[in-house]
């Protein structure tokens, strides 16, 4: 029953623990954090949200959650780092953009700023022109003016600014055509 749920991304009863399981909430709480932590890493603020929802009193999230911390089961900072590495290698997600992605999950701007460091503006310039260039050959049937505003909006979206994404695929559609024009 456990397997079957797990396959279909959800829980059965018997996984499921609330309050009125058992009597202890410290130990809830303590059982529910280390379930949440052992599929994926999380933030204190995504753990606080789901142990408030199961009806765990403020008091014992926060000492549960302080304890975790300190013992370095929840590292907000390594999460941070962690975020930034995948989001920008992954999806070319722009410094901007992952900003605002982890001030919503609770990541002070401190650990913000110290995990965004390791993209510097060369970096995410040539993120931004991987991007483009993948998606070049896709674009290749239409018109100049509209390919150029399909790659800048799509560059726009993960957060690169309007002047940085119209340099990016100029620059990426100055290189096609060279590459045309000497072959």
């Amino acid at each position: 029953r456990r397997l079957a749920a797990s396959v279909r991304g959800t829980r059965s009863r018997s996984d499921h623990v609330t309050p009125d399981d058992e009597a202890d909430p410290e130990q809830v709480a303590r059982t529910v954090v280390l379930r949440r932590l052992s599929s994926a890493p999380r933030t204190r603020k995504d753990l606080a949200e789901d142990l408030g929802r199961r009806g765990i009193p403020s008091d014992v999230i926060d000492r549960v959650l302080d304890r975790f911390t300190e013992v370095g089961l929840i590292d907000d900072a390594e999460y941070a780092r962690l975020w930034v590495s995948s989001r920008h290698r992954s999806r070319g997600t722009a410094r901007q953009s992952l900003r605002h992605e982890l001030r919503a999950k609770g990541i002070t701007d401190d650990d913000a700023l110290e995990a965004l460091e390791a993209i510097d503006d060369d970096l995410e310039r040539a993120r931004g022109l991987a991007l483009v260039r993948s998606k070049l050959p896709s674009t290749s049937r239409l018109e100049p003016a509209a390919r150029a505003r399909r790659l800048v909006s799509m560059l726009m979206r993960r957060g690169y600014r309007q002047a940085e994404a119209v340099s990016i695929v100029k620059e990426a559609v100055a290189e096609l055509d060279e590459t045309l024009s000497g072959a």
